[in-house]
């Protein structure tokens, strides 16, 4: 029997209901005419803590907060899913530890701090802090929660695309950034049951590249980390994570784009839709900037999965782009 079903996602879905945000799924004038085709932005940068990673984190927490004995979480995040955790161990009266890497944007740790959760800053990149973590959750005896390699939080995640459909229902294309691939799965599995002929395309950037190897070599390929503006979807993908079979099966294609394009995305999104998107989240608009969508596309939905940027680095992008505006070519 599959670990996630289209059943766990609606269950999932009831389960959030009060707790977290339906958030809008908007029309883009500015988008459809630079993409060629009518494009709507699912707005998760909208949501409580800033980032869709809430869904997952509280579906998950409120199935171990109805225990007798509610454990103490352990979670490794870039920052999003751990401030998704610490505000549900907030929310549910559970004590919770979360690491991170020193490279995390100080926006998300001060959010974490700020969230009430124990913060340890492990490890430069994503991959040291994770292997930390896990060593960590043995040691102690606690229960560590995944970013990504859960069912329960791939079915929090999933959530999304029941949202997305229900304001779009005839879409021929949905745009999912991806990273440890726990949205990706998520929205995949589900939009795929309420629609089989839907194309599901996973975006990342070419400097965090493992899912994008994996799907094309059928198997977990290790890639080198580099720095990027998609902090969020940095890392290799745990062995034997769930989302892998899943996203096998059910995503259609997994595209990468340059880090040129995700700064071009990050400022245009401010400059024609005053969004604040962090790079993670815009993957999908660099991806249409580029035309780089299916020919057949006649309606197209991008899932902006965060908001959650340093300020500095946002006055850097701002005076770097020059060519604000300039969308056509």
């Amino acid at each position: 029997m599959p670990l996630v079903t289209p059943r766990d996602i609606l269950r999932a879905r009831r389960r959030l209901r009060r707790l977290i945000w339906s958030t809008p799924c908007v029309h883009s004038a500015w988008l459809s005419e630079a993409a060629g085709c009518q494009v709507y932005l699912k707005l998760e940068n909208l949501q409580h803590t800033g980032s869709f990673k809430l869904r997952g984190a509280v579906n998950k927490l409120q199935r171990l907060a109805s225990s007798p004995d509610p454990p103490h979480i352990l979670t490794v995040s870039a920052g999003n899913h751990g401030r998704a955790i610490a505000y549900g161990a907030k929310l549910f009266g559970m004590r919770a530890t979360v690491v991170v890497p020193r490279s995390a944007p100080q926006t998300k740790i001060d959010a974490i701090r700020r969230a009430g959760a124990q913060l340890q800053l492990i490890g430069e990149t994503y991959d040291e802090a994770e292997r930390a973590a896990r060593q960590l959750a043995a040691e102690g005896n606690w229960v560590f929660v995944s970013p990504y390699n859960d069912p329960d939080v791939i079915a929090g995640q999933g959530t999304v695309a029941l949202e997305v459909l229900e304001a779009v229902p005839d879409l021929d294309t949905l745009l999912v950034p991806v990273g440890g691939g726990g949205l990706l799965a998520g929205v995949a599995l589900m939009a795929k049951a309420i629609n089989p002929q839907i194309q599901i395309v996973g975006v990342q950037s070419a400097h965090t590249r493992a899912m994008y190897e994996a799907f094309r070599a059928g198997r977990l390929v290790a890639v080198e980390e580099k720095p990027t503006l998609a902090d969020g979807l940095a890392g290799n993908i745990e062995p034997g994570s769930i989302t892998v079979p899943l996203v096998f099966r059910y995503v259609d294609d997994i595209q990468l784009v340059s880090e040129e394009s995700l700064e071009r995305a990050m400022v245009e999104l401010i400059a024609h839709e005053q969004l604040v998107v962090e790079g993670a989240g815009a993957v999908p608009i660099a991806l249409l900037l580029e035309r780089a969508i299916p020919h057949s596309t006649r309606k197209v939905a991008a899932i902006l999965t965060g908001r959650n940027v340093d300020f500095p680095l946002l006055q850097q992008l701002m005076a770097h782009r020059g060519d604000v505006g300039t969308s056509r070519r």
